[in-house]
């Protein structure tokens, strides 16, 4: 009995012990001089060989030991709401702590771009002032660095003043010139000219689709435009992320408008209001023709690829990396991938993730080489190179393109995971109009979501009764009307209610929307189920 019980007290140990015996020798929390802040929307593996490469590129050049600390609250929107409100209360405490009464004009211009300081701080009224001193301010959220996202996003952060210049460009001014990194490309702004955020990396927006459930569908051909999401044969097989939680697919949506708009604009010759408006509505109804085939809108656009490589869904919309990522991770062997990823020819713009150091930063000197690390061709390797070869990821292939031009030379073309892909001649088949949709894009989210998220059962519903019928024109006429939404009035009436921050004014104005849908989905739904 006793050795019984001293042979379990045994094993007891050595269960308890093996967690500890198998552990990293430099495990997470193990001692380092430095610690370097990083809020990203990046995945597990970006994260993975950017923190360990930059850890080992700074103890190189420093001699001195720093470790990554991630944090991932979510997607883009997720993390620019996050910056929001942490701004917010990091403020109100310096201005309550400076003695001054926190009212809500402070609240509401502190980081509002529109509030601009008088020329001399006794000429400001509360609310200049207010901006000024955040400007001027050395407010902070404990994070050192911005890493990931859209331009958009790092355009919005600068405006409101989370972001700090960069001495990148002062320092490194020899990358920053058309063989290298441009400054804009095809319309698109590849890094910003004070210093406040850099392109890190290149994307652009297109499809996944699963080639074995393609075949199931009876699809014969395989897609290649933004058009073919409308094929009823997709019917409950398009997978779609919801543009209110998702940066990245609600610029995806506003890169079909916009081809929609540049092909108008192409074949009158014309620019004028009538042809972008009537860009904008045939954008909107391809939209709502793929949201009517979807299965589902998620709130996580990295979840597309996964369940489109898994076969539940046939199709979906995604960023390239997510789906040449996903592409590789279920490939097996040397047999074609069963998920395929393409960006519909002159459907996309091509721009770029970029990083940024933010206001306040706890470890400046860090962030700033972080911002080095990440431009220079030791960074960028990272991006594209296979794993294993020399500069090359350690785990993972990230599947991601960069953005110095040197890297797309013949020369490096053995090592790049994608060789045969060229973003920068893709960029060349479509020109991004930011005076057209930039302006439009939370509009373009909010319409989205009261005319297909919202409605989305009495949507399918519609769209499937009339696919039966064969879509009958006086039913396809009333699903695909969206007077009520068109562009002049979203420019002049929907963008100035959303921007006013006003909640109350904005829930009746997504009633109001839905309920006119609605009512025209039902009646589309009754027209095309009448006998004829």
């Amino acid at each position: 009995m006793i050795a019984r019980l001293a042979g379990v007290g045994v094993l007891l140990a050595l269960i308890l012990a093996v967690p500890f015996l198998l552990r990293p020798s430099n495990g997470l929390l193990a001692a380092t001089d430095e610690t370097l802040v990083i809020v990203s929307p990046h995945n597990e593996a970006v994260r993975e060989e950017f923190g360990r490469a930059f850890e080992e590129f700074y103890r190189k050049n420093t001699g001195r030991s720093i470790r990554v600390d991630w944090r991932v609250p979510g997607g883009t929107s997720e993390i620019a709401r996050y910056l929001n409100a942490e701004y917010l209360a990091a403020f109100e405490y310096e201005w309550r702590r400076s003695g001054k009464d926190w009212t809500h004009e402070v609240s509401e211009t502190f980081d509002n771009p529109s509030i601009l300081p008088a020329r001399e701080p006794s000429g400001d009224s509360p609310a200049q002032a207010a901006r000024r001193a955040f400007l001027q301010s050395r407010t902070g959220i404990g994070i050192d660095v911005f890493f990931g996202g859209g331009a958009y996003d790092f355009q919005q952060q600068a405006k409101a003043g989370r972001l700090v210049p960069s001495a990148i460009l002062a320092t490194r001014p020899e990358w920053f010139n058309d063989d290298s990194i441009p400054l804009e490309v095809s319309g698109e702004p590849f890094y910003d000219p004070a210093g406040l955020w850099f392109g890190a990396c290149l994307s652009s927006f297109g499809m996944c689709f699963n080639t074995d459930t393609l075949e199931r569908l009876g699809v014969r051909s395989l897609p290649a435009r933004w058009g073919d999401l409308a094929d009823p044969v997709y019917f409950r097989n398009i997978a779609l992320a919801d543009p209110t939680k998702s940066g990245s697919a609600a610029r995806a949506f506003e890169m079909v408008v916009q081809q929609q708009m540049q092909d108008l604009v192409r074949e009158s010759g014309s620019e004028d209001m009538e042809i972008l408006a009537l860009g904008w509505t045939r954008g909107l109804q391809l939209i709502q023709a793929a949201s009517a085939n979807a299965r589902y809108f998620t709130d996580s656009a990295t979840k597309i690829p996964l369940d489109v490589s898994q076969g539940d869904a046939a199709i979906g919309m995604c960023i390239d990396f997510y789906g040449r990522f996903q592409s590789e991770a279920v490939q097996i062997g040397s047999n074609p991938s069963r998920l395929q990823y393409l960006t519909p020819v002159g459907g996309s713009s091509v721009g770029v993730d970029p990083v940024a150091i933010l206001r306040g930063a706890p470890n400046p000197s860090a962030a700033e080489a972080f911002v080095e690390f990440v431009l220079s061709l030791e960074g960028q390797k990272l991006w594209n190179f296979k794993v294993g070869v020399p500069g090359g990821p350690a785990h993972y292939a990230l599947r991601r393109l960069p953005v110095r031009k040197e890297l797309y030379a013949p020369a490096w073309a053995d090592f790049r995971s994608d060789p045969s892909v060229q973003p920068y001649e893709e960029a060349k088949l479509f020109d991004y109009h930011p005076k057209w949709t930039s302006s439009l894009l939370r509009v373009l989210a909010f319409v989205i979501r009261v005319t297909c998220l919202d409605l989305h059962d009495e949507q399918a519903s519609a769209w499937q009764a009339m696919a039966k019928a064969g879509f009958p024109r006086d039913a396809y006429r009333v699903f695909t009307d969206f007077s009520g939404l068109d562009y002049r009035r979203c420019l002049d009436e929907i963008r100035p209610v959303l921007s006013a921050r006003d909640k109350i004014q904005e829930v009746r104005l997504a009633k109001e929307l839905s309920d006119l849908f609605r009512r025209r989905y039902l009646e589309a739904r009754t027209l095309a189920e009448s006998p004829r």
